[in-house]
């Protein structure tokens, strides 16, 4: 008999024999293309997230209480994920990426660990805590870029005295689709700190390599990318008068000793928007996720208007309409799937007409 699942997908405007044909097709774990083909290989990207804000300061207070409910011991990592109202109950922002709100409260340490998936940590409230990555410690700053490459070591502790919030995106989806987890914990809940803050940046970030320097893993050799280098560099480009008509002054994160992305599957951004800014609009095949550091405005994605403003998050889909607009100077942290688009051939952009 032909499974439910497969009767409900089946169209009801076919004649008797060919849903009989259909029922023993299923017998055999086979199904007829011609039904399906329209939806698997559509004539251009039918994403099912949808473009969504999370407002910070509705969303703040949430965490905090899991913060007195639960230690960062118990949850391991005390995060609250992010879902696209598209993909309620996956553990996605977008189809390709998980997303969440991480806090560590002072005097709290999140355990050591290690997983396939490549991670990012954007700084959104607070200073004193660190993130170490095999050895190595770095001091968090609201604004900062932090990643920790695949299969490294890492963990997070506050010694300071006020919480810290930082925006998580990590290639969770893109890493399950291949049946390619693994995750494993450190014996012990910190890792020593076994090299000198800063040694990274001194080796890699000074458009300089140690001369006998041979790449061990794919993501870029620095873990924190400072949010005043960042600032000063946005802020430099406006004064020389660069900017684009669809993004303003936007830069892309690098890995300075190959010129690619810091992660092989997440590119990163950061872009100025000048005070009145009115961005033509444009579309593009990576779904993006969007941090606002600075400034308030909003950005039309699809049919819908999303107003933002400090600390908010919200996501654009793939190849739906975008432009954004700035009522005030406004700086944007992002990050999408670009560069596994990039490797596969995918990735395409275009501007539109107003």
């Amino acid at each position: 008999m032909e499974s439910a699942t497969a009767a409900a997908a089946r169209p009801t405007d076919v004649s008797p024999e060919r849903r009989e044909l259909y029922a023993r097709l299923d017998t055999k774990n086979t199904a007829p293309l011609w039904e399906v083909l329209g939806k698997i290989i559509p004539f251009e990207p039918t994403p099912d997230i949808v473009p969504v804000v999370w407002k910070y300061d509705e969303v703040r207070p949430l965490l905090l209480e899991a913060g007195r409910l639960l230690t960062a011991r118990e949850a391991e990592r005390r995060v609250l994920v992010l879902e696209n109202p598209g993909l309620r109950g996956q553990s996605r922002i977008t189809t390709s990426l998980y997303a969440g709100l991480q806090l560590i409260l002072p005097g709290e340490v999140a355990p050591a660990h290690r997983h396939s998936m490549a991670a990012l940590r954007f700084v959104i409230e607070g200073t004193g805590a660190y993130t170490a990555v095999e050895g190595e410690r770095t001091t968090m700053h609201p604004g900062d870029f932090i990643l920790t490459p695949s299969w490294t070591y890492h963990d997070h502790g506050n010694p300071g005295d006020v919480p810290v919030i930082w925006l998580d995106g990590l290639d969770v989806p893109i890493v399950n689709l291949f049946d390619a987890s693994f995750r494993e914990s450190y014996p012990g809940d910190i890792q020593p700190h076994t090299v000198a803050d800063g040694d990274s940046h001194a080796r890699y970030a000074a458009n300089m390599l140690p001369v006998d320097w041979t790449p061990s893993r794919p993501s870029s050799p620095i873990f924190n990318y400072p949010y005043a280098r960042s600032r000063e560099t946005l802020e430099t480009l406006h004064r020389n008068g660069s900017s684009h008509e669809c993004h303003g002054v936007k830069m892309r994160f690098i890995n300075p000793t190959s010129g690619g992305s810091p992660m092989p599957t997440i590119g990163t951004f950061m872009q100025l928007l000048p005070k009145g800014f009115r961005g033509v609009p444009y579309r593009a095949t990576d779904s993006t996720v969007y941090a606002v550091v600075e400034g308030r405005g909003r950005s039309h994605v699809g049919d819908q208007t999303l107003t933002w403003g400090p600390r908010d998050v919200f996501v654009a889909p793939s190849w739906m309409r975008v432009a954004h607009e700035a009522d005030e100077e406004t700086v944007l942290f992002s990050f999408s799937d670009r560069p596994a688009q990039q490797a596969l051939g995918f990735w395409r952009e275009e501007v539109l007409a107003t």
